[in-house]
């Protein structure tokens, strides 16, 4: 066998004649002539894909930029005025437009793109089963691996979709509470009221209380002695109500009328006087300071005493008591030659006689 081997490797190939050459030229050129046709169109095919996918996405995205500058412009218009200054937080809504424009310039790339990228494929001729297939399996891993990540960022688009809060609403989101100073698809960033930053994940927030939106609630509570004139209290926390809201700024802070709701509770030494008012958003905490302040120099002025200053129940014009009305009985024990002194001293035992030698 080896020497058969030896032999076909020693043999030369024969030369390849012009005949040879022109039939395999001829054969070349005419698989060529027949399959031309086919490449081109798929040229054609996967070119016209390109730029139509192309060309949509680019209006897409352009359409969606221009959508949100045209809400970005209504903002900035109204801001200043005295609508905007109410109800228009001009930051809140700029990132809560682009936010929503990020997310849908992104969806919009990733279905154009995606689309385009399987009709390639499709004109290959490529079974796109197993990859569509393969693609799911792989979808269901990564989602079950990064579930909070995509509880976030669905919880956030929500979140923003829905305008549940913006920037500079003072929040309640249970795990945290403060200022939103940022909004986020994934993190929400809260200014404390101590100056610390919060991140809180969107998908860890179960409940929102927005105390930024619509209207809140200043309540006074005013505790008097029980004995006061209720006339006359009610007469001054009117007066100082109906003062309060003709005043700048608070004029504008109050959103109805300050209230005199009545008493709140009676108690054999005090009583509860509530005040209440309807303000803007954000607001009730200093008009309540402000309302606290009023009330005190208006009762000051008006003789009337709050429970606090001057313990309950002292009258300063009654005589002054006795010093000696805390003082216990003298004892006939203090003395120690008296008879009780003496029966009650313990009796002292008579001498041992010494001992014998």
């Amino acid at each position: 066998m080896l020497p058969s081997v030896l032999s076909a490797a020693e043999e030369t190939p024969e030369p390849v004649t012009f005949e040879d050459a022109q039939e395999r030229a001829t054969d070349a050129a005419g698989w060529v002539q027949e399959n031309w046709s086919d490449w081109l169109g798929v040229g054609l095919r996967i070119i016209l894909v390109v730029v139509i996918a192309a060309v949509l996405r680019h209006v897409v995205r352009r359409t969606i930029t221009r959508l949100i500058a045209r809400m970005n412009r209504t903002v900035q218009a109204v801001d200043g005025t005295a609508l905007g200054g109410l109800l228009v937080n001009q930051e809140r809504r700029r990132q809560r437009s682009e936010a929503i424009g990020s997310v849908l310039r992104s969806v919009a790339s990733f279905l154009i793109l995606g689309t385009a990228a399987l009709m390639i494929l499709s004109t290959f001729q490529i079974n796109l089963a197993p990859l569509l297939a393969s693609a799911g399996v792989a979808g269901v891993a990564i989602g079950f691996g990064a579930r909070n990540l995509v509880t976030d960022f669905l919880s956030g688009v929500f979140m923003i979709l829905e305008d549940q809060y913006g920037v500079g609403d003072t929040i309640d989101a249970g795990v945290a509470s403060g200022e939103v100073i940022e909004v986020g698809l994934r993190v929400t960033k809260l200014r404390g009221d101590s100056g610390e930053i919060w991140y809180i994940r969107n998908g860890e927030v179960k409940r929102i209380g927005n105390l930024s939106q619509g209207w809140a609630t200043a309540g006074v509570d005013v505790t008097v002695r029980a004995d006061e004139d209720l006339d006359k209290v009610a007469a001054t926390l009117t007066d100082v109500s109906s003062a309060m809201s003709k005043e700048e700024p608070w004029n504008e802070r109050l959103w109805g009328p300050i209230e005199l709701l009545g008493l709140e509770s009676v108690l054999l030494d005090s009583m509860v006087v509530r005040v209440s008012a309807k303000t803007m958003p954000g607001k009730a905490l200093s008009v309540e300071r402000e309302l606290r302040w009023r009330i005190k120099r208006a009762f000051d002025a008006a003789g009337l005493r709050i429970v606090g200053g001057m313990p309950v129940g002292t009258d300063p014009e009654a005589a002054p008591a006795d010093p000696t009305a805390g003082m216990a009985a003298p004892s006939a024990y203090a003395s120690t030659t008296s008879p009780q002194s003496l029966a009650a001293a313990p009796i002292v035992p008579p001498p041992s006689p010494p001992l014998s030698k």
